[in-house]
């Protein structure tokens, strides 16, 4: 049985009619409203930090076309502009944090350099070796097919082009770890359920971060795929680790 078998698939609400996929877009759509408020407001505004950390990593490239996959409503793009690009494009699966991000765009007047569109990250509608850089935040645990969406974002990126992968992961030193699962059990589901009317959406975030191969197991898939100079960088003691790779 390979490791991709083994993995136990964690979805929001459970139902078997449904793929993740379908699961996923359905549950963004129902937080749109209230997610920018619940991510800095459960983070402690420690994430701003993180995508500032990935996209300074991105400096030396100098990339002109970017692409920010599972953009939800834009936070990783619009940190993007500081590498002065041509072209940020962002997708998600989900309409709802897209149309959040499109008004943010438009107010902030960004709207001529960053585009929004829906789009699946396992079938991206962009030609091959297209993108000079590419960003995800948090969404690569949200893939139905893990290696599928990780070999198509290699695919759209340029050779010699850089991949940043932003995503949670499981602290294991004191005492970053008690707190960390402190703060998981109970503080996120308390607070995301009240304020976001969805209980299941953020019991689903810490399930889906245990259920997620990080660390090495991460960059074991990561290389087998044909990623370079692959590198984890953990960011506020393991929290969250930063995964660096090059085509």
């Amino acid at each position: 049985m390979s490791d991709k078998d083994k993995r136990k698939e964690v979805k929001p609400y459970g139902n078997t009619d449904k793929s993740k996929k379908e699961e996923v877009a359905e549950m963004f759509n129902n937080i749109s409203a209230k997610y920018d408020f619940l991510n800095h407001f459960l983070s402690l505004g420690i994430d701003k930090i993180w995508r500032k950390k990935a996209i300074r990593m991105l400096a030396d490239l100098k990339p002109q076309r970017i692409l920010d996959i599972a953009t939800g409503t834009g936070d990783f793009a619009l940190e993007a502009l500081k590498l002065k690009p041509t072209e940020v494009v962002g997708i998600d699966i989900s309409e709802g944090m897209l149309q959040k991000g499109r008004e943010k765009m438009v107010k902030r007047k960004v709207d001529h350099i960053i585009s929004m569109r829906l789009a699946d990250s396992e079938n991206l509608p962009f030609e091959d070796n297209y993108f000079d850089a590419l960003t995800v935040g948090f969404g690569v645990r949200n893939f139905e097919n893990l290696e599928k969406g990780l070999a198509e974002m290699l695919r759209v990126v340029r050779p010699g082009g850089k991949l940043q992968i932003l995503e949670f992961s499981k602290p294991k030193k004191f005492p970053v770890k008690q707190y960390y699962a402190f703060h998981s059990k109970y503080i996120i589901p308390f607070f995301g359920k009240r304020i976001s009317k969805d209980e299941k959406a953020y019991a689903y975030l810490p399930e889906s971060v245990a259920a997620f191969p990080e660390g090495k197991d991460f960059e074991k898939i990561l290389l087998s795929l044909g990623y370079k100079d692959v590198k984890s960088t953990l960011v506020s003691g393991g929290i969250a680790t930063i995964y660096s790779g090059t085509k």
